[in-house]
Protein backbone atom coordinates (compact mmCIF):
# COMPACT_ATOMS: atom_id res chain seq x y z
CA UNK A 1 0.00 0.00 0.00
CA UNK A 2 1.33 3.41 -0.96
CA UNK A 3 1.81 6.08 1.70
CA UNK A 4 0.19 9.49 1.37
CA UNK A 5 3.42 11.11 0.28
CA UNK A 6 4.07 8.35 -2.27
CA UNK A 7 0.58 8.86 -3.71
CA UNK A 8 1.17 12.61 -3.94
CA UNK A 9 4.62 12.19 -5.51
CA UNK A 10 3.28 9.79 -8.15
CA UNK A 11 0.67 12.29 -9.36
CA UNK A 12 1.14 14.14 -12.64
CA UNK A 13 0.02 17.65 -11.77
CA UNK A 14 -1.56 19.96 -14.31
CA UNK A 15 0.03 23.37 -14.85
CA UNK A 16 -1.78 25.74 -12.53
CA UNK A 17 -2.80 27.88 -15.52
CA UNK A 18 -4.93 24.96 -16.79
CA UNK A 19 -6.48 24.42 -13.35
CA UNK A 20 -7.36 28.11 -13.18
CA UNK A 21 -9.13 27.93 -16.56
CA UNK A 22 -11.67 25.48 -15.09
CA UNK A 23 -13.05 28.28 -12.91
CA UNK A 24 -12.80 31.03 -15.49
CA UNK A 25 -9.44 32.52 -14.55
CA UNK A 26 -6.80 33.47 -17.11
CA UNK A 27 -3.05 33.76 -16.83
CA UNK A 28 -3.48 37.52 -16.33
CA UNK A 29 -5.37 36.76 -13.10
CA UNK A 30 -2.46 34.75 -11.69
CA UNK A 31 0.86 35.54 -10.07
CA UNK A 32 2.80 32.35 -10.69
CA UNK A 33 5.00 30.63 -8.12
CA UNK A 34 6.49 28.04 -10.47
CA UNK A 35 4.33 25.70 -12.58
CA UNK A 36 1.92 24.42 -9.95
CA UNK A 37 1.22 27.28 -7.53
CA UNK A 38 -0.15 30.77 -8.04
CA UNK A 39 -1.54 33.70 -6.14
CA UNK A 40 -4.68 35.47 -7.32
CA UNK A 41 -4.15 39.14 -8.05
CA UNK A 42 -6.03 41.74 -6.02
CA UNK A 43 -7.36 43.25 -9.25
CA UNK A 44 -9.02 39.93 -10.08
CA UNK A 45 -10.62 39.74 -6.63
CA UNK A 46 -12.02 43.25 -7.06
CA UNK A 47 -13.34 42.39 -10.53
CA UNK A 48 -15.24 39.39 -9.17
CA UNK A 49 -16.73 41.26 -6.21
CA UNK A 50 -20.19 41.63 -7.70
CA UNK A 51 -20.40 38.12 -9.16
CA UNK A 52 -23.09 35.74 -7.94
CA UNK A 53 -22.25 33.53 -4.95
CA UNK A 54 -22.52 29.75 -4.96
CA UNK A 55 -23.61 27.60 -2.01
CA UNK A 56 -21.38 27.59 1.09
CA UNK A 57 -20.67 24.23 2.75
CA UNK A 58 -18.78 24.08 6.06
CA UNK A 59 -16.88 20.93 7.04
CA UNK A 60 -16.33 20.31 10.76
CA UNK A 61 -15.91 17.21 12.95
CA UNK A 62 -16.24 15.55 16.32
CA UNK A 63 -13.61 16.25 18.99
CA UNK A 64 -10.34 14.83 17.66
CA UNK A 65 -8.71 11.73 19.12
CA UNK A 66 -5.48 9.85 18.61
CA UNK A 67 -7.46 7.53 16.33
CA UNK A 68 -7.88 10.27 13.70
CA UNK A 69 -10.97 11.75 12.05
CA UNK A 70 -9.90 12.90 8.57
CA UNK A 71 -11.75 16.23 8.30
CA UNK A 72 -9.43 17.74 5.69
CA UNK A 73 -9.33 14.51 3.71
CA UNK A 74 -13.14 14.35 3.73
CA UNK A 75 -13.45 18.00 2.67
CA UNK A 76 -11.15 17.45 -0.30
CA UNK A 77 -12.91 14.18 -1.17
CA UNK A 78 -16.30 15.92 -1.07
CA UNK A 79 -15.10 18.44 -3.64
CA UNK A 80 -13.73 15.61 -5.78
CA UNK A 81 -17.07 13.80 -5.54
CA UNK A 82 -19.06 16.89 -6.49
CA UNK A 83 -16.84 17.59 -9.48
CA UNK A 84 -17.04 13.90 -10.45
CA UNK A 85 -20.82 14.16 -10.84
CA UNK A 86 -20.59 17.31 -12.92
CA UNK A 87 -20.85 20.06 -10.29
CA UNK A 88 -18.39 22.94 -10.06
CA UNK A 89 -16.97 22.79 -6.53
CA UNK A 90 -14.07 24.85 -5.18
CA UNK A 91 -12.30 24.28 -1.86
CA UNK A 92 -11.02 27.04 0.43
CA UNK A 93 -8.80 25.59 3.14
CA UNK A 94 -6.11 26.60 5.61
CA UNK A 95 -2.37 26.39 5.12
CA UNK A 96 -0.57 23.92 7.41
CA UNK A 97 1.67 25.27 10.15
CA UNK A 98 5.23 23.97 10.40
CA UNK A 99 4.61 23.34 14.11
CA UNK A 100 2.41 20.24 13.73
CA UNK A 101 4.17 19.24 10.50
CA UNK A 102 7.37 18.66 12.48
CA UNK A 103 5.57 17.77 15.71
CA UNK A 104 2.88 15.22 16.35
CA UNK A 105 0.55 15.47 13.38
CA UNK A 106 2.65 15.46 10.23
CA UNK A 107 1.31 17.16 7.11
CA UNK A 108 -2.14 18.65 6.60
CA UNK A 109 -3.04 18.54 2.92
CA UNK A 110 -5.46 15.62 3.06
CA UNK A 111 -4.57 11.96 2.68
CA UNK A 112 -4.66 8.93 0.42
CA UNK A 113 -6.37 9.76 -2.86
CA UNK A 114 -8.03 12.88 -1.44
CA UNK A 115 -5.06 15.24 -1.28
CA UNK A 116 -4.05 18.70 -2.38
CA UNK A 117 -0.79 19.03 -4.29
CA UNK A 118 2.06 19.97 -4.45
CA UNK A 119 1.79 18.42 -0.99
CA UNK A 120 5.41 18.93 0.05
CA UNK A 121 5.36 22.62 -0.86
CA UNK A 122 2.05 23.23 0.91
CA UNK A 123 3.32 21.59 4.09
CA UNK A 124 6.67 23.39 4.06
CA UNK A 125 7.31 27.00 3.03
CA UNK A 126 4.61 27.17 0.30
CA UNK A 127 4.49 30.79 -0.96
CA UNK A 128 5.94 32.25 2.24
CA UNK A 129 2.71 33.61 3.75
CA UNK A 130 3.31 32.32 7.28
CA UNK A 131 6.90 33.58 7.19
CA UNK A 132 5.61 37.03 6.23
CA UNK A 133 3.14 36.91 9.13
CA UNK A 134 5.91 35.85 11.51
CA UNK A 135 8.18 38.67 10.38
CA UNK A 136 5.39 41.25 10.58
CA UNK A 137 4.52 40.13 14.11
CA UNK A 138 8.14 40.32 15.24
CA UNK A 139 8.69 43.70 13.58
CA UNK A 140 5.86 45.04 15.75
CA UNK A 141 7.53 43.51 18.82
CA UNK A 142 10.90 45.03 17.90
CA UNK A 143 9.43 48.49 17.30
CA UNK A 144 7.50 48.29 20.57
CA UNK A 145 10.65 47.48 22.53
CA UNK A 146 12.60 50.11 20.64
CA UNK A 147 10.04 52.76 21.61
CA UNK A 148 10.53 51.82 25.26
CA UNK A 149 14.33 51.79 24.88
CA UNK A 150 14.35 55.20 23.16
CA UNK A 151 13.00 57.07 26.17
CA UNK A 152 9.51 55.51 26.26
CA UNK A 153 7.68 58.57 24.83
CA UNK A 154 4.33 56.74 24.93
CA UNK A 155 4.71 55.97 28.67
CA UNK A 156 4.23 52.23 28.10
CA UNK A 157 3.94 50.14 31.24
CA UNK A 158 6.24 47.16 30.62
CA UNK A 159 4.07 45.11 32.99
CA UNK A 160 1.11 45.64 30.66
CA UNK A 161 2.56 44.57 27.30
CA UNK A 162 0.13 42.20 25.57
CA UNK A 163 2.05 41.67 22.32
CA UNK A 164 4.23 38.55 22.11
CA UNK A 165 6.82 37.43 19.62
CA UNK A 166 6.12 34.34 17.49
CA UNK A 167 7.76 31.52 15.53
CA UNK A 168 6.12 28.88 13.34
CA UNK A 169 7.47 25.92 15.29
CA UNK A 170 6.56 24.05 18.46
CA UNK A 171 9.06 25.35 21.02
CA UNK A 172 7.91 25.17 24.64
CA UNK A 173 11.14 26.76 25.91
CA UNK A 174 10.01 30.08 24.41
CA UNK A 175 6.65 30.27 26.18
CA UNK A 176 7.96 32.45 29.01
CA UNK A 177 11.27 34.27 28.64
CA UNK A 178 13.13 37.34 29.87
CA UNK A 179 14.52 39.78 27.29
CA UNK A 180 16.75 42.85 27.36
CA UNK A 181 19.46 41.37 29.58
CA UNK A 182 23.11 42.40 29.36
CA UNK A 183 23.04 46.09 30.09
CA UNK A 184 21.48 49.27 28.79
CA UNK A 185 22.68 48.79 25.21
CA UNK A 186 20.51 45.64 24.89
CA UNK A 187 17.20 47.26 25.70
CA UNK A 188 14.90 47.30 28.71
CA UNK A 189 14.68 44.01 30.67
CA UNK A 190 11.19 42.59 30.90
CA UNK A 191 9.24 39.35 30.78
CA UNK A 192 8.14 38.22 27.34
CA UNK A 193 7.14 35.07 25.48
CA UNK A 194 6.45 33.50 22.11
CA UNK A 195 3.22 32.25 20.56
CA UNK A 196 3.21 29.94 17.56
CA UNK A 197 2.82 32.09 14.43
CA UNK A 198 -0.65 30.82 13.59
CA UNK A 199 -1.87 32.21 16.94
CA UNK A 200 -0.53 35.68 16.13
CA UNK A 201 -3.11 38.40 15.74
CA UNK A 202 -1.39 39.24 12.44
CA UNK A 203 -2.65 35.87 11.17
CA UNK A 204 -6.09 36.76 12.51
CA UNK A 205 -6.30 40.09 10.72
CA UNK A 206 -4.93 38.68 7.47
CA UNK A 207 -7.59 35.94 7.48
CA UNK A 208 -10.48 38.27 8.36
CA UNK A 209 -9.55 41.23 6.14
CA UNK A 210 -11.85 41.93 3.18
CA UNK A 211 -9.22 43.83 1.18
CA UNK A 212 -6.02 45.89 1.54
CA UNK A 213 -7.80 48.89 3.07
CA UNK A 214 -9.52 46.69 5.66
CA UNK A 215 -6.22 44.97 6.43
CA UNK A 216 -4.53 48.32 7.03
CA UNK A 217 -7.30 49.48 9.37
CA UNK A 218 -7.14 46.23 11.32
CA UNK A 219 -3.36 46.35 11.68
CA UNK A 220 -3.45 49.96 12.81
CA UNK A 221 -5.83 49.24 15.71
CA UNK A 222 -4.12 46.11 17.05
CA UNK A 223 -3.35 46.68 20.75
CA UNK A 224 0.25 45.97 21.79
CA UNK A 225 0.41 47.40 25.32
CA UNK A 226 -1.10 49.79 27.86
CA UNK A 227 0.27 52.98 29.34
CA UNK A 228 0.73 53.63 33.05
CA UNK A 229 -2.68 55.29 33.14
CA UNK A 230 -4.38 52.36 31.34
CA UNK A 231 -4.62 53.78 27.82
CA UNK A 232 -4.30 51.27 24.96
CA UNK A 233 -1.20 51.54 22.76
CA UNK A 234 -1.75 50.38 19.17
CA UNK A 235 0.43 49.43 16.20
CA UNK A 236 -0.39 52.82 14.74
CA UNK A 237 0.84 54.53 17.92
CA UNK A 238 4.29 52.94 17.51
CA UNK A 239 4.19 53.92 13.80
CA UNK A 240 4.55 50.35 12.53
CA UNK A 241 1.42 50.11 10.34
CA UNK A 242 3.03 51.02 7.02
CA UNK A 243 6.01 48.70 7.44
CA UNK A 244 3.74 45.79 8.40
CA UNK A 245 1.63 46.39 5.29
CA UNK A 246 4.76 46.13 3.15
CA UNK A 247 5.54 42.73 4.66
CA UNK A 248 2.00 41.47 4.01
CA UNK A 249 1.42 42.91 0.52
CA UNK A 250 1.79 39.49 -1.14
CA UNK A 251 0.68 37.32 1.77
CA UNK A 252 -2.84 38.76 1.57
CA UNK A 253 -3.36 37.26 -1.90
CA UNK A 254 -5.00 33.79 -1.85
CA UNK A 255 -3.02 30.82 -3.19
CA UNK A 256 -4.35 28.47 -5.88
CA UNK A 257 -3.33 24.79 -6.09
CA UNK A 258 -5.11 21.55 -7.10
CA UNK A 259 -6.45 18.21 -5.90
CA UNK A 260 -4.96 14.95 -7.17
CA UNK A 261 -7.57 14.98 -9.95
CA UNK A 262 -6.80 18.60 -10.86
CA UNK A 263 -9.72 20.43 -9.25
CA UNK A 264 -9.04 23.97 -7.94
CA UNK A 265 -8.26 24.61 -4.27
CA UNK A 266 -7.51 27.88 -2.50
CA UNK A 267 -5.07 27.46 0.41
CA UNK A 268 -4.75 30.65 2.43
CA UNK A 269 -4.26 31.44 6.09
CA UNK A 270 -3.75 28.95 8.89
CA UNK A 271 -4.94 29.87 12.39
CA UNK A 272 -5.47 26.99 14.85
CA UNK A 273 -9.01 26.60 16.16
CA UNK A 274 -7.98 25.70 19.71
CA UNK A 275 -5.95 28.88 20.23
CA UNK A 276 -7.18 31.19 17.45
CA UNK A 277 -10.25 31.49 15.21
CA UNK A 278 -9.38 28.44 13.13
CA UNK A 279 -10.65 29.49 9.68
CA UNK A 280 -9.00 30.16 6.34
CA UNK A 281 -9.11 33.67 4.90
CA UNK A 282 -12.30 35.55 4.10
CA UNK A 283 -10.81 36.50 0.73
CA UNK A 284 -10.21 32.84 -0.22
CA UNK A 285 -13.67 31.76 0.93
CA UNK A 286 -15.32 34.55 -1.05
CA UNK A 287 -13.24 33.68 -4.12
CA UNK A 288 -14.44 30.09 -3.88
CA UNK A 289 -18.04 31.36 -3.62
CA UNK A 290 -17.64 33.58 -6.68
CA UNK A 291 -15.89 30.98 -8.84
CA UNK A 292 -17.73 27.80 -7.86
CA UNK A 293 -21.34 26.68 -7.69
CA UNK A 294 -20.33 25.11 -4.37
CA UNK A 295 -17.68 26.52 -2.04
CA UNK A 296 -16.40 24.06 0.54
CA UNK A 297 -14.43 25.26 3.52
CA UNK A 298 -13.33 23.85 6.87
CA UNK A 299 -13.02 25.12 10.40
CA UNK A 300 -10.46 23.49 12.67
CA UNK A 301 -11.19 20.64 15.08
CA UNK A 302 -14.80 20.08 16.22
CA UNK A 303 -18.02 22.06 16.10
CA UNK A 304 -17.25 23.28 19.64
CA UNK A 305 -14.15 25.11 18.41
CA UNK A 306 -13.66 25.84 14.72
CA UNK A 307 -17.31 25.73 13.68
CA UNK A 308 -18.41 27.93 16.59
CA UNK A 309 -15.78 30.52 15.68
CA UNK A 310 -16.54 30.26 11.98
CA UNK A 311 -20.23 30.89 12.67
CA UNK A 312 -19.97 33.45 15.47
CA UNK A 313 -16.90 35.37 14.30
CA UNK A 314 -15.99 34.85 10.63
CA UNK A 315 -19.51 34.66 9.20
CA UNK A 316 -20.65 37.63 11.25
CA UNK A 317 -17.69 39.81 10.18
CA UNK A 318 -17.67 38.73 6.54
CA UNK A 319 -21.42 38.57 5.97
CA UNK A 320 -21.28 34.87 5.09
CA UNK A 321 -24.33 32.60 5.39
CA UNK A 322 -23.60 28.86 5.28
CA UNK A 323 -26.08 26.60 3.50
CA UNK A 324 -25.09 23.24 5.02
CA UNK A 325 -22.57 21.62 7.35
CA UNK A 326 -20.74 18.30 7.08
CA UNK A 327 -19.72 16.70 10.41
CA UNK A 328 -16.90 14.17 10.04
CA UNK A 329 -16.60 11.17 12.34
CA UNK A 330 -14.99 7.74 12.36
CA UNK A 331 -16.14 4.59 14.07
CA UNK A 332 -12.65 4.26 15.58
CA UNK A 333 -12.64 7.75 17.09
CA UNK A 334 -16.16 7.36 18.45
CA UNK A 335 -15.20 4.09 20.16
CA UNK A 336 -12.27 5.92 21.72
CA UNK A 337 -14.67 8.60 22.98
CA UNK A 338 -16.64 5.70 24.42
CA UNK A 339 -13.70 4.64 26.57
CA UNK A 340 -12.06 2.05 24.33
CA UNK A 341 -8.25 1.76 24.35
CA UNK A 342 -6.54 2.79 21.13
CA UNK A 343 -4.88 -0.63 20.80
CA UNK A 344 -8.30 -2.33 20.77
CA UNK A 345 -10.05 -0.09 18.23
CA UNK A 346 -9.85 -2.70 15.48
CA UNK A 347 -12.26 -4.91 17.43
CA UNK A 348 -16.03 -4.55 17.22
CA UNK A 349 -17.50 -2.95 20.35
CA UNK A 350 -21.05 -1.66 20.02
CA UNK A 351 -21.28 -0.56 23.66
CA UNK A 352 -18.22 1.69 23.36
CA UNK A 353 -19.49 3.01 20.03
CA UNK A 354 -22.94 3.78 21.44
CA UNK A 355 -21.39 5.71 24.34
CA UNK A 356 -18.93 7.52 22.05
CA UNK A 357 -21.67 8.58 19.66
CA UNK A 358 -22.85 10.92 22.42
CA UNK A 359 -19.94 13.18 21.39
CA UNK A 360 -21.19 13.22 17.80
CA UNK A 361 -24.76 13.86 18.97
CA UNK A 362 -23.61 16.99 20.80
CA UNK A 363 -21.93 18.33 17.67
CA UNK A 364 -25.08 17.65 15.65
CA UNK A 365 -27.13 19.54 18.25
CA UNK A 366 -24.63 22.43 18.17
CA UNK A 367 -25.04 22.86 14.41
CA UNK A 368 -28.81 22.69 14.75
CA UNK A 369 -28.69 25.54 17.29
CA UNK A 370 -27.32 27.76 14.52
CA UNK A 371 -30.28 26.88 12.30
CA UNK A 372 -28.19 24.88 9.84
CA UNK A 373 -28.85 21.46 8.25
CA UNK A 374 -26.06 18.89 8.47
CA UNK A 375 -24.81 15.62 7.03
CA UNK A 376 -22.66 13.17 8.99
CA UNK A 377 -19.73 11.83 6.95
CA UNK A 378 -18.40 8.52 8.24
CA UNK A 379 -14.76 8.42 7.23
CA UNK A 380 -14.41 4.70 6.48
CA UNK A 381 -11.73 2.40 7.90
CA UNK A 382 -11.20 -1.27 6.90
CA UNK A 383 -11.85 -2.34 10.51
CA UNK A 384 -15.38 -0.88 10.57
CA UNK A 385 -17.97 -3.66 10.88
CA UNK A 386 -21.44 -3.74 9.35
CA UNK A 387 -23.01 -3.76 12.82
CA UNK A 388 -21.03 -0.69 13.86
CA UNK A 389 -21.89 1.25 10.71
CA UNK A 390 -25.57 0.29 11.02
CA UNK A 391 -25.68 1.48 14.64
CA UNK A 392 -24.06 4.78 13.74
CA UNK A 393 -26.49 5.35 10.87
CA UNK A 394 -29.49 4.43 13.01
CA UNK A 395 -28.63 6.89 15.79
CA UNK A 396 -27.82 9.75 13.40
CA UNK A 397 -30.99 9.25 11.38
CA UNK A 398 -32.99 9.25 14.62
CA UNK A 399 -31.63 12.79 15.08
CA UNK A 400 -32.96 13.76 11.66
CA UNK A 401 -29.49 13.85 10.10
CA UNK A 402 -28.48 12.12 6.88
CA UNK A 403 -25.41 9.88 6.94
CA UNK A 404 -22.95 9.11 4.15
CA UNK A 405 -20.05 6.68 4.05
CA UNK A 406 -16.93 8.50 2.84
CA UNK A 407 -14.30 6.31 1.21
CA UNK A 408 -12.29 9.14 -0.30
CA UNK A 409 -8.96 8.13 1.29
CA UNK A 410 -8.97 4.83 -0.61
CA UNK A 411 -10.99 5.77 -3.70
CA UNK A 412 -10.64 9.52 -4.20
CA UNK A 413 -13.51 11.08 -6.19
CA UNK A 414 -15.38 7.75 -6.54
CA UNK A 415 -15.36 7.40 -2.74
CA UNK A 416 -16.89 10.85 -2.33
CA UNK A 417 -19.90 10.47 -4.63
CA UNK A 418 -22.25 9.17 -1.91
CA UNK A 419 -21.35 12.07 0.36
CA UNK A 420 -21.68 14.55 -2.53
CA UNK A 421 -25.19 13.31 -3.34
CA UNK A 422 -26.28 13.42 0.31
CA UNK A 423 -25.02 17.00 0.63
CA UNK A 424 -26.81 18.01 -2.58
CA UNK A 425 -30.02 16.44 -1.29
CA UNK A 426 -29.78 18.41 1.95
CA UNK A 427 -29.11 21.63 0.04
CA UNK A 428 -32.18 21.02 -2.11
CA UNK A 429 -34.58 19.87 0.61
CA UNK A 430 -33.60 21.72 3.78
CA UNK A 431 -33.48 25.46 4.26
CA UNK A 432 -30.73 27.07 6.33
CA UNK A 433 -31.86 29.64 8.90
CA UNK A 434 -28.46 30.78 10.11
CA UNK A 435 -28.20 32.84 13.27
CA UNK A 436 -25.18 33.29 15.61
CA UNK A 437 -25.50 31.80 19.07
CA UNK A 438 -25.21 35.12 20.96
CA UNK A 439 -25.80 38.83 20.44
CA UNK A 440 -22.79 41.15 20.29
CA UNK A 441 -24.46 43.61 22.64
CA UNK A 442 -24.45 41.08 25.50
CA UNK A 443 -21.87 41.59 28.28
CA UNK A 444 -18.54 39.78 27.74
CA UNK A 445 -19.21 37.35 30.60
CA UNK A 446 -22.62 36.44 29.17
CA UNK A 447 -21.17 35.71 25.72
CA UNK A 448 -18.57 33.39 27.23
CA UNK A 449 -21.22 31.66 29.36
CA UNK A 450 -23.48 31.20 26.34
CA UNK A 451 -20.73 29.45 24.38
CA UNK A 452 -19.70 27.31 27.36
CA UNK A 453 -23.24 26.26 28.27
CA UNK A 454 -24.86 25.99 24.83
CA UNK A 455 -21.94 24.65 22.78
CA UNK A 456 -19.72 22.83 25.29
CA UNK A 457 -22.53 21.70 27.61
CA UNK A 458 -20.96 23.22 30.75
CA UNK A 459 -22.92 23.87 33.92
CA UNK A 460 -21.20 27.18 34.55
CA UNK A 461 -18.11 29.35 33.97
CA UNK A 462 -15.61 30.51 36.58
CA UNK A 463 -13.67 33.71 35.88
CA UNK A 464 -10.38 34.50 37.59
CA UNK A 465 -10.16 37.82 39.42
CA UNK A 466 -7.79 39.10 36.72
CA UNK A 467 -10.32 38.27 34.00
CA UNK A 468 -13.16 39.94 35.91
CA UNK A 469 -11.09 43.12 36.10
CA UNK A 470 -10.19 42.91 32.41
CA UNK A 471 -13.81 42.46 31.37
CA UNK A 472 -14.64 45.70 33.18
CA UNK A 473 -11.61 47.42 31.63
CA UNK A 474 -12.37 46.32 28.06
CA UNK A 475 -16.05 47.19 28.32
CA UNK A 476 -15.06 50.67 29.54
CA UNK A 477 -12.69 50.97 26.55
CA UNK A 478 -15.47 50.18 24.07
CA UNK A 479 -14.41 46.59 23.37
CA UNK A 480 -17.41 45.01 25.07
CA UNK A 481 -19.37 44.49 21.84
CA UNK A 482 -16.70 42.28 20.25
CA UNK A 483 -17.31 38.54 19.77
CA UNK A 484 -15.32 36.11 21.91
CA UNK A 485 -12.76 33.58 20.70
CA UNK A 486 -12.32 30.95 23.42
CA UNK A 487 -9.00 29.11 23.43
CA UNK A 488 -9.43 25.65 24.91
CA UNK A 489 -8.38 22.05 24.44
CA UNK A 490 -9.59 20.42 21.24
CA UNK A 491 -9.77 16.94 22.75
CA UNK A 492 -12.82 17.48 24.93
CA UNK A 493 -16.05 19.44 24.89
CA UNK A 494 -14.86 20.68 28.29
CA UNK A 495 -11.60 22.49 29.07
CA UNK A 496 -10.17 19.23 30.50
CA UNK A 497 -8.56 17.12 27.73
CA UNK A 498 -9.13 13.90 29.68
CA UNK A 499 -12.94 14.20 29.65
CA UNK A 500 -13.86 12.40 26.42
CA UNK A 501 -17.27 11.58 25.01
CA UNK A 502 -19.99 13.96 26.17
CA UNK A 503 -19.00 15.12 29.65
CA UNK A 504 -21.64 16.58 31.93
CA UNK A 505 -21.61 18.50 35.18
CA UNK A 506 -18.36 20.35 34.44
CA UNK A 507 -17.32 23.98 34.87
CA UNK A 508 -15.19 25.96 32.42
CA UNK A 509 -12.48 28.18 33.92
CA UNK A 510 -11.36 31.37 32.15
CA UNK A 511 -7.86 32.40 33.26
CA UNK A 512 -6.96 35.18 30.83
CA UNK A 513 -8.60 37.65 28.44
CA UNK A 514 -6.60 39.18 25.59
CA UNK A 515 -7.81 42.05 23.37
CA UNK A 516 -7.49 41.37 19.63
CA UNK A 517 -8.93 44.67 18.48
CA UNK A 518 -7.56 44.27 14.96
CA UNK A 519 -9.08 40.84 14.50
CA UNK A 520 -12.23 42.16 16.07
CA UNK A 521 -12.60 39.74 18.97
CA UNK A 522 -11.48 39.03 22.52
CA UNK A 523 -9.45 35.88 23.21
CA UNK A 524 -10.53 34.08 26.39
CA UNK A 525 -8.01 31.50 27.61
CA UNK A 526 -9.59 28.49 29.34
CA UNK A 527 -8.05 25.64 31.29
CA UNK A 528 -4.36 24.97 30.71
CA UNK A 529 -4.33 25.67 26.97
CA UNK A 530 -1.01 26.95 25.58
CA UNK A 531 -0.63 29.30 22.59
CA UNK A 532 2.82 27.84 22.02
CA UNK A 533 2.69 24.03 21.65
CA UNK A 534 5.58 21.74 22.55
CA UNK A 535 7.08 18.84 20.64
CA UNK A 536 6.06 15.26 21.55
CA UNK A 537 8.51 12.66 22.84
CA UNK A 538 9.04 11.40 19.30
CA UNK A 539 8.49 14.33 16.90
CA UNK A 540 7.47 13.65 13.31
CA UNK A 541 10.68 15.49 12.37
CA UNK A 542 12.68 12.49 13.62
CA UNK A 543 11.57 10.47 10.61
CA UNK A 544 12.10 13.04 7.86
CA UNK A 545 14.92 13.21 5.35
CA UNK A 546 15.84 14.46 1.91
CA UNK A 547 17.33 11.85 -0.41
CA UNK A 548 20.14 12.56 -2.85
CA UNK A 549 17.66 12.66 -5.74
CA UNK A 550 15.65 15.37 -3.98
CA UNK A 551 12.86 13.04 -2.80
CA UNK A 552 11.25 14.02 0.49
CA UNK A 553 10.67 11.16 2.94
CA UNK A 554 8.59 11.10 6.13
CA UNK A 555 6.76 14.41 5.81
CA UNK A 556 3.33 12.76 5.86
Amino acid sequence: MLTDVQIAQSTNMQPIKEVAEKIGLTEDDLELYGKYKAKISLETIQRLENSKDGKLILVTAINPTAAGEGKTTTMIGLSQGLNKIGKKAVVAMREPSLGPCFGVKGGAAGGGYAQVVPMEDINLHFTGDIHAITTANNLIAAMLDNSIHQGNPLHIDVRQIVWKRCVDLNDRALRHITIGLGGKVNGVPREDGFDISVASEVMGVLCLARDLDDLKERIARMIVAYTYDGKAVTVDDIKATGAVMLLLKDAIKPNLVQTLDHNPVFVHGGPFANIAHGCNSVMATKLALKLGDYAITEAGFGADLGAEKFLDIKCRQAGLRPDAVVIVATVRALKMHGGMDKKELGNENLDALRKGIENLEKHIENIQKYGLPSVVAINAFPTDTTAELDLLREICESKGVEVALSEVWAKGADGGVELANKVLNVLETKQAHFKPIYELEAPIADKIKTIAKEIYGADDVVFSKKVINKMKQYEAQGLGNLPVCIAKTQYSLSDDPTLLGRPRGFVVTINELIPNAGSGFLVAISGDIMRMPGLPKVPAANHMELKNNGEIVGLF
